[in-house]
């Protein structure tokens, strides 16, 4: 199973919405079969170890990170390819929680007449698929906050000075973080204040989002991602509609979704319940402050990715990683726990050890 997992590991950041998913087909204490779900759209894991195995696969025993899909999305169901292929046992590390399978791959395993254990490495494979098993369960986007601090959380200096707190290898690792997420969000303080790109490196063959918080509307079309909006979509997210500004950036292929809404700025409920209903399935997070310190408010915190630099700011004027008013008493403040290395991110050989990074999860 483990090597189930390493294999689907291979598909990091080209799956989603699908899971990654690994899968090996032994036969007489022989691999005969491997494959992996490289691509959305593209043949799923067991689909590829079947044709790999051929005849061999009769009587085998077929291992996998997931149960076989059972239903027909964009490739047909594998259940019932795994339920024809003559193999005599199927093992899974855990069900899919998806509402349209959820156990109904392994019940048509069965009525085969197949042998089906499941469970096997449970928790890793969770884990694994952390970001699918998430906004699959939550019915939203999976949330990864990033922030890159000094020691002492700290973002810029009193001047707002923040080029570059982090090293060349942080900043790299960070645009690989974002090709295991269908998005990157920013508040316009950030694009206003940087023009950044936001793409993920390497490139990723699916679409990937970038997405502004713009209460008011005030991306300006000269921006690099305004023009570069029909490369790799561009969405901002605006408490109302400015006309003329709208205009402007629609005729250059930036969706603008308006919240229509009393309030200053665009609410983090609002949003992902939007970016759910538009396909998105996992975020990535990375700044400013206050977009920071509204998620954070709002408890949609599923991972955080800290990149802390050996170096100290101070100063009452510094500005903090989180923004916003924050709580009144300290029982109110989100209790987060440790992981010592990157370990179950999918993307392990895309994220590679960086020096400063830490993995933080609530609770």
């Amino acid at each position: 199973m483990r090597r189930a997992f390493e294999l689907a590991r291979r598909g990091a950041g080209e799956t989603s919405p699908n899971p990654v998913v690994g899968c090996v087909i032994v036969a007489r204490g022989r691999v005969v079969g491997e494959g992996y779900h490289a691509r959305v759209g593209g043949p799923h894991a067991e689909v590829v170890a079947l044709a790999n195995a051929g005849p061999a696969a009769r009587g085998a025993t077929l291992y996998v990170s997931l149960e076989p899909c059972s239903h027909v999305g964009r490739t047909s169901a594998c259940a019932p390819h795994v339920a024809a292929s003559g193999l005599g046992r199927v093992v899974t590390a855990v069900r899919d929680p998806n509402p349209r399978v959820n156990g109904a791959g392994l019940r048509t395993l069965r009525r085969a007449g197949i042998d089906v254990s499941s469970g096997v490495l449970r928790r890793e494979a969770m884990h694994l698929n952390q970001r699918f098993f998430i906004a699959a369960r939550e019915g939203r986007p999976f949330v990864l906050l990033k922030a890159a601090t000094t020691l002492d959380g700290r973002i810029a200096t009193r001047t707002g000075d923040s080029k570059w707190i982090t090293s060349v290898a942080a900043r790299r690792t960070a645009r690989r973080l974002r090709r295991l997420h269908d998005a990157v969000a920013v508040g316009i303080g950030t694009v206003l204040a940087d023009d950044p790109l936001l793409l993920p490196q390497p490139r990723l063959k699916r679409g990937f989002h970038r997405v502004i918080f713009d209460s008011d509307l005030r991306l300006p079309p000269s921006s690099r991602l305004a023009k570069s909006a029909r490369r790799s979509p561009v969405w901002v997210l605006a408490r109302r509609d400015v006309g003329r500004r709208r205009r402007a950036l629609e005729a250059l292929g930036v969706r603008v979704l308006v919240q229509g809404a009393r309030g200053s700025r665009v609410s983090p409920q609002w949003a992902m319940e939007t970016l759910w209903r538009n396909g998105i399935w996992s975020v990535m997070v990375e700044g400013g402050a206050e977009l920071l310190g509204s998620f954070l408010a709002a408890r949609f915190v599923d991972q955080l990715a800290w990149f802390r630099a050996p170096m100290l700011l101070g100063g009452r004027s510094s500005l903090s990683a989180f923004g916003g008013r924050g709580p009144a008493i300290i029982a109110d403040a989100l209790g987060l726990r440790a992981r010592s290395r990157l370990s179950g991110l999918a993307g392990d050989a895309l994220v590679p050890p960086t020096e400063g990074l830490e993995i933080w999860y609530p609770g």
